[in-house]
């Protein structure tokens, strides 16, 4: 079973690690960079694959060169075999539909020179961009049939065919069990968790994990990079000039302030203090209803 997840670094978003500038606008430079949050359920949505049925387990990202350290995180923690970065300057400051077109021209790629690719797995969104569109754009290009928000999954490999629940979001959730030949795209929902219950897939977990510690201290001998010439891409339809999506405009996100108000009472002020158990004792009460 080959498997390939689709990844991407974000902004980390945690506080104190995002830097902005005097007008409130997003400073990446100073700005670590960490995988997708969402992304994390599709790698472990290909995990599960593997340790049920065999196989191997890539990770693509689309991005700077810097995204190798993205793609080296995907490796650690989910155990990939191998990772493709798809990197140059002619990428840059691409939307939704030219990054799908950049990441189906690899897969494409991957499928000529490395193996036919049996599964491509997608997060629900970016941290960074919340659209949803590059896993459904991906798809499109390759012209393979895709499950969206799956929170469950199996694989008939004598059948070549996806079993998988997914959930519906209307009036109320609800939960639908569909079925896709393969190849096909999964997108996970966040709400997808691995199951392992028998014996023998825990142990082939702990084993892979064991394995991939050696193989990710040195990421980089099994990482490959990939430019545009390298995937055939005419810089027209990539980049920033491959991108049809127009802003209208953007919002500097709002700074939070540099001051706040705050009384200072001494321990041993018997007034003061008795003032701060009187403001907080409606506080207590409610949480302790």
């Amino acid at each position: 079973m080959r498997s390939i997840v689709l990844t991407k670094g974000v902004p980390d978003f945690s506080e104190g690690a995002v830097s902005f500038d005097e007008d409130g606008h997003l400073e990446r430079g100073k700005t670590p960079t960490v995988m997708n949050p969402n992304d994390a359920f599709a790698l472990e949505a290909a995990l599960q694959t593997k340790v049920r049925h065999g196989g191997h387990v890539s990770g693509m990202s689309m991005g700077p060169p810097g995204y190798a350290d993205v793609l080296e995180e995907a490796m650690e923690s989910v155990y990939t075999d191998d990772s493709y970065l798809l990197s140059d300057r002619e990428l840059a400051a691409s939307d939704t539909w030219a990054t799908a077109i950049t990441l189906s021209a690899g897969l494409e790629k991957y499928r000529e020179e490395v193996a036919e690719i049996d599964l491509v797995f997608a997060g629900f969104k970016t941290a960074d961009g919340e659209t949803g569109q590059t896993g459904p754009q991906t798809c499109w290009a390759m012209d393979w049939p895709i499950v969206t928000h799956v929170i469950a999954l199996d694989i008939d490999p004598d059948e070549r065919r996806l079993r998988a629940r997914r959930l519906v979001e209307g009036d109320v959730d609800e939960i639908e069990t569909v079925e896709a030949p393969l190849p096909c795209f999964v997108v996970t929902d966040p709400e997808f968790e691995p199951i392992y219950r028998k014996a023998s897939h825990r142990l082939t977990h702990k084993r892979l994990r064991t394995e991939t510690e050696e193989r990710a201290a040195d990421h980089e001998d099994h990482l490959t990079t990939w430019d545009h010439v390298d995937l055939n891409l005419d810089p027209d339809y990539i980049g920033l000039d491959g991108s049809p999506t127009i802003v209208s405009s953007v919002d500097p996100i709002p700074k939070a302030p540099s001051e706040r108000e705050a009384t200072m009472i001494e321990p041993d002020d018997p007034e003061g203090m008795g003032e701060l158990v009187a403001e907080m004792h409606p506080y207590a009460a409610e949480a302790g209803e």
